[in-house]
Order: C-alpha cells, then structure tokens, then sequence
C-alpha cells in the first residue's frame, strides 16, 4: 500500500522508537543497568523459557477441544517469540519505571530470539526451513543498536536544550506505535487465504487476555517478594518485559520459518492479536501500576528513613 510498512514499520518506525530513547534515556542510568544481571536473567528466562514450556503444557489439555489446531499451533509460536523492541519500553516509561532495564532487556532478548526463537519453533512445532540468522541479526543491529547509540551520542550535544524544553517523548513513541499497529491490522486482513471460524476465535481471543494477565500477576508476585532484590521500578520493567511478545521480529520469523505453510496465515493470527491486547491491557493498567509504584517507593523510603533518637 501507499504507507509502504516493508520499509516505514521494518525499519524507519522501530529505528525511530530506539533513537527516541537513546535521545530521552540518562547515560548513566543506561550503563547502570547494564550491571543489573539478576533483572536480566529473571526476564529473559521467563520469556524464552517458562513462558514456552507453560504454553505447551496448556496446549496439551486444548488439543481435546474443538478449537481450530492452526490457531493453537499459533499460539505455541507466541510462547516461542523474543521480548518487543517497543511496546514495552514505551509502557515502562509511560509509568516511570526503570526504563533502562526496559530498552537492555527489549533489545538483548531480541537479539537472543533472533538464535533462540527459530531452535523454540523447530522444536514444539517443526520446520524444514533454514533461517537466515545473519540478515535478521544484521536487521536488528541496524533498527535497534544503532538508533541507540546514535540518540545517545546527539543527546551529549543537545542535552541542555532538552532538559530545559522537555520534548514529548512519549507521545512520539506512542504515535509511531499506533503507526505500527494499523499497518500490521492492514497486511492481516488484506489475506485472502485466512478462513477463520468465529467460535475457535473468540476462544483465542479470550486465551490469549487470559495468558497475558496470569503472566503479569505472576511475575509481579515473583518481583515484589521481600526477598528479590527488585525495586518498584524494577518491577514495572519485569512485568512489561517478560510478559510481551515482538510483532516487529515475530511475523517475520515466522514467513521464514514456515515458508511454504498453508496454514501460515492461521498460524500468524494469535501473535497479530497478542500485540495490540498486550498495549491495550498495558495502557488501562499504566494508572493502577504507577500509583502501585509510587506508593510503593514512598513506604521504602519511610522504613529507610533513620528514626529520631526519643529523649529522656
């Protein structure tokens, strides 16, 4: 079409999203979350790990019932796809959470899922196809790291000038992903070949709010523990990052992985419908989150404050 996503959206939208960050993000709360290892490891072993095997374990009991195989089989792909490279940067800051954990754990699972993704697919769901690691490795290094870095090295020149205007942006995040969305909705149902019965859809649709709510109530009970070392802001990167899936990344792996699929339009529908609910569930919980996090920072620094000595 006129908007011509193959080269806006691929491209020119996700390198759009990361130079903004790199343009608005501190350096050194970036670098200081490079060394935050036991936030990492939590998310990226949820995501590519628990995340998967539950799926597959929840699949087994669905595959008595009559709903449609090629939309589980999709369901199993969600389970398998890396962390996004922008819902949930943009959902993070938008509630003030650690937004540097966000971006390392968004980009660093992206990276890994370029590797990890196609093996996870091979192995719940099988394929014959060779996936060119390369092409979307050297994608990824040139939507992602680049812009990044790039955003960084203007924000040194221009630094005082933002702290002083404080450009909006959120709102150009949310408005390039809003752009992301629509094409995606577009290219779906521009798809002749999808032949959907409206029960087995619904029922997808109903899954699908489901997985992403006990996912979020899950990892938000794991982070909030008093033992886990996270802060309130750490808690609000966990629950974004471990519990979205990339759209960006996914449709892709997928005409790759299923090249020659009949079926890969079916398969494809459960991810198309994941990202915009995992937004829109994202958006309604951002006041309810933040109010959570900030009353939550208070009572710390309550309990931290030193308690005045009572005189005799």
């Amino acid at each position: 079409g006129p908007l011509k996503p193959e080269i806006t959206i691929t491209y020119i939208a996700v390198s759009a999203i990361f130079f903004n960050s790199g343009l608005s993000l501190k350096t050194e709360e970036l670098t200081s979350a490079l060394m935050h290892v036991k936030l990492h490891l939590f998310v990226q072993i949820f995501t590519l790990v628990f995340f998967p095997a539950a799926i597959w374990l929840f699949l087994q009991l669905l595959s008595i019932t009559p709903i449609n195989e090629w939309l589980l089989k999709g369901l199993q792909t969600v389970g398998c796809m890396p962390p996004p490279v922008s819902s949930a940067v943009i959902l993070t800051k938008a509630v003030g959470g650690n937004e540097a954990a966000a971006i390392f754990n968004s980009a660093f699972g992206s990276f890994l899922g370029i590797v990890i993704t196609p093996l996870l697919l091979l192995l719940f769901l099988g394929s014959s196809s060779s996936v060119p690691f390369t092409s979307i490795f050297s994608q990824l290094f040139m939507t992602v790291v680049v812009p990044l870095i790039i955003g960084q090295i203007v924000r040194r020149y221009i630094k005082d000038w933002l702290e002083r205007k404080k450009p909006p942006f959120g709102t150009i995040s949310s408005c390039v992903l809003l752009m992301i969305i629509y094409t995606t909705f577009c290219d779906t149902f521009a798809n002749p070949n999808i032949d959907l019965d409206k029960f087995s859809l619904i029922i997808v649709v109903f899954i699908i709010f489901s997985v992403q709510m006990s996912f979020m109530f899950l990892t938000f009970l794991f982070s909030t523990r008093n033992n886990s070392g996270f802060t309130p802001a750490d808690t609000v990167a966990i629950i974004f990052c471990s519990t979205h899936k990339s759209l960006t990344l996914g449709i892709p792996m997928l005409k790759i992985v299923f090249a020659g699929y009949e079926h890969l339009s079916l398969i494809s529908v459960p991810l198309l419908i994941y990202h915009p609910a995992q937004i829109l569930l994202g958006s309604l919980l951002v006041p309810t989150i933040k109010s959570w996090m900030v009353s939550r920072q208070k009572a710390l620094k309550l309990t931290r404050q030193p308690k005045a000595p009572v005189k005799v």
